[in-house]
């Protein structure tokens, strides 16, 4: 009796252990497919970055006649497309499925690279050079197109890659993505492509436009209340100093008298509104966005911001975020930024920004340009079509500017702005423009 007991408590202890050992056996492989999981993400949405980019560096080819920035751009789809590649190799699906997609990107990657040399080597490109160019460019757009459309499967979780890894065992991969579509797009290929433009280039240590002397505390919660409208006003709380961010500032938070909550930052140098921001839910859009803009622009004369010409926009939940740039006589400063974010139901503004504005604005002693608009325009394709043409002084990455003929205009189906150096002839940047129905964009 006494045997039996101590063989029942042994079975007992052994399915214990048993159920132990197979709980955390489960937990490492839930574990491993996350991990794995993560890292096909991860990999994938590198592949649609890289992809992106090298149609943009493709459109950006077909725009130009330098052959110093050709080469230059030639040399991005170069290695924008290995790295696809690379990243595509990554991933969880057999190469017979993805071998014309490889085969395409490494056929862009090697036509682009022999490119390259021979505007390195002052050859210049052929007619025949941009046609073929110009069909990279297309089937790259329908790549990245079928891939955001992927890329939505996947955040959705319509689309898993345990279903993919599933799929190499034998079925059709139609069965379960959009990677059917994505070959598709090169079945007949047989060989030989939201801040604004400049929103990360307009930081200044010597800060121009950040006027006037240090204010403490108490006078920027006045000039907060002044800006909102004393009238307006039922309660101010302090939020603080921030020191760290690039212009330091005083924070609060305004109770209006119909009880809106509006966060707003002063500079402490000067008690310039740097940041104004009210959210509230808007369900119905009863204004243009041409409307929103003007209305955008009779806010900022309000303010004492005159002159300023709106640039971009994005529309979003309801509201628009408008980019507006100060012009100096008939020359559009793009360091000299504002965003405003106006409501589409009744026009009201909900958001200000003017962090460009105070690290770049003052009045500039705008040189005369040395070459002519006619000899500017030579400089881009033959084939582009210009819409409209204007000087601009541009941000660069390293803190400096550039005084520009501005060209906006269309090759094929590709809007772009064009920078010509007005003072030296040379290419200084080329755009490419997005107008989706939110708005424009560029990159």
């Amino acid at each position: 009796m006494e045997k039996n007991k101590i063989w029942i408590a042994l079975t007992v202890i052994l399915l214990i252990v048993i159920a132990i050992l197979g709980y955390n056996l489960r937990n490492q492989s839930i574990a491993y497919s996350i991990t794995k999981e993560n890292d096909y993400n991860k990999a994938f949405y590198e592949v649609v970055e890289y992809v992106q980019n090298v149609k943009t560096y493709l459109a950006k080819t077909m725009i130009s006649k330098s052959a110093e920035h050709g080469a230059e751009m030639l040399t991005h789809v170069w290695r924008e497309s290995n790295l696809a590649q690379s990243y595509l190799g990554m991933l969880p699906i057999e190469s017979q499925e993805l071998e014309n997609t490889e085969k395409f990107l490494n056929q862009v990657s090697e036509y682009s690279y022999s490119l390259s040399r021979k505007n390195i080597e002052g050859e210049g490109l052929t007619d025949d050079d941009i046609n073929k160019i110009k069909e990279l460019y297309n089937y790259c757009n329908d790549l990245s197109n079928t891939l955001n459309e992927m890329a939505d499967e996947l955040n959705s979780g319509t689309l898993k890659w345990e279903d993919l890894m599933k799929n190499t065992e034998g079925s059709e991969i139609a069965e379960v993505s959009t990677f059917n579509v994505v070959e598709e797009n090169f079945h007949e290929f047989t060989g030989l492509i939201y801040d604004g433009a400049f929103s990360e280039h307009i930081t200044s240590s010597e800060k121009k436009g950040l006027t006037g002397n240090d204010i403490d505390e108490e006078t920027a919660k006045k000039k907060a209340e002044e800006f909102i409208g004393k009238d307006k006003v039922k309660s101010t709380q302090n939020n603080g100093y921030v020191e760290n961010g690039n212009i330091p500032v005083y924070r609060f938070e305004i109770t209006t008298n119909e009880d809106k909550k509006v966060g707003i930052s002063i500079s402490k140098k000067g008690g310039h509104v740097v940041f104004l921001n009210y959210n509230r839910d808007i369900t119905e859009e009863k204004i243009s966005e041409q409307d929103a803009v003007k209305k955008g622009k009779e806010y900022l004369a309000s303010k004492g911001f005159n002159n300023m010409q709106e640039t971009y926009y994005l529309k979003e939940n309801g509201f628009i975020t408008v980019n507006y740039a100060y012009k100096q006589k008939d020359v559009v400063i793009y360091p000299d930024l504002i965003k405003v974010k106006i409501a589409l139901d009744n026009g009201e503004i909900i958001g200000l920004e003017t962090t460009g504005y105070l690290n770049c604005h003052y009045e500039r002693n705008i040189p005369k340009a040395k070459i002519s608009l006619e000899d500017a325009r030579k400089y881009l394709s033959d084939k582009a079509e210009i819409k409209s043409e204007g000087l601009a002084i541009i941000p660069t990455e390293w803190n400096t500017e550039k005084f520009c003929y501005e060209f906006k205009g269309k090759i094929e189906d590709i809007d772009f702005i064009a920078y010509i150096n007005a003072e030296t002839g040379e290419e200084e940047d080329i755009l490419i423009i997005t107008n989706t129905p939110n708005g424009t964009l560029t990159e």
